[in-house]
């Protein structure tokens, strides 16, 4: 595996905001175990729309009040706060789902991660109904990771930090793994090293929004979305500079 400082090329002072408790957890597996075959680049291009910024204004505010970190048991635990008209919650550990938490009226609520792995990106969203429908789920919150002394601290990758990455194309008509429907602006990440709700642009693209996964996903690799029609095909794996807008 292409180790972290090589896949961010130039900007190795994010591996250390903030630092992570590395000596005492395991380091964190991409969750496809299975063979990944090589992807080289082949070259491509657009289809000549650019993709514009992907809206999740209309949806539940994501929770606040994260707080927690590691405990002496080896867990991490945390809560948060409940957000008004949510009925459930989800929390994700790199865009794996961890736990299910539905909404008694309780004013905060818990996450506990069993098994934490070193640099693990935290994140959770309210649901206004107990269903896992697109239209449900809210807004993803900020990723949490572990600090220096073993609290959760909030974390994102810098507005302006470039990323060099081989970008590929999909154009499955489904839930993205986040569980908002697959559309135009939605890229499918390594969410070990792009947290969800990342915001990239992306040359001969436009902007995409981090909320999927996919298992050859790996390290170096973004997956751009396209609708149903030959321009996933036509976009090739590229190599290119991708811009991190923020979230």
């Amino acid at each position: 595996m292409r180790a972290l400082a090589v896949v961010l090329l130039g900007f190795a002072s994010l591996l250390v905001a903030p630092a992570t408790a590395s000596a005492a957890l395991p380091a964190c597996q991409h969750f496809y175990t299975g063979p990944i075959p090589d992807r080289p680049v082949s070259g491509g291009h657009g289809n000549g729309t650019t993709a514009p910024p992907y809206d999740v204004s209309g949806r539940l505010p994501a929770p606040g009040g994260i707080d927690g970190g590691l405990g002496t048991g080896g867990k991490v635990t945390f809560t948060f706060n409940r957000v008004p008209g949510a009925k459930a919650y989800r929390a994700f550990r790199n865009g794996q789902a961890l736990q299910w938490i539905s909404d008694w009226g309780q004013p905060t609520l818990q996450v506990t991660d069993a098994s934490p792995c070193d640099g693990a990106h935290y994140q959770v969203y309210a649901m206004s109904a107990e269903d896992t429908s697109a239209s449900s789920i809210g807004q993803i919150s900020t990723s949490y990771r572990l600090n220096s002394s073993y609290r959760l601290a909030a974390y994102q990758i810098p507005a302006g930090t470039t990323l060099n990455y081989r970008v590929s194309a999909y154009n499955d008509v489904a839930q993205t793994a986040l569980g908002y429907n697959a559309g135009t602006g939605i890229c499918a990440v390594d969410a070990r090293i792009i947290p969800w709700g990342t915001r990239l642009y992306v040359p001969g693209y436009g902007h995409c929004y981090a909320a999927d996964i996919g298992s050859w996903i790996k390290d170096d690799i973004v997956d751009v979305w396209f609708p149903p029609g030959p321009d996933a095909d036509n976009w090739g794996i590229q190599r290119l500079t991708l811009t991190v807008e923020g979230v």
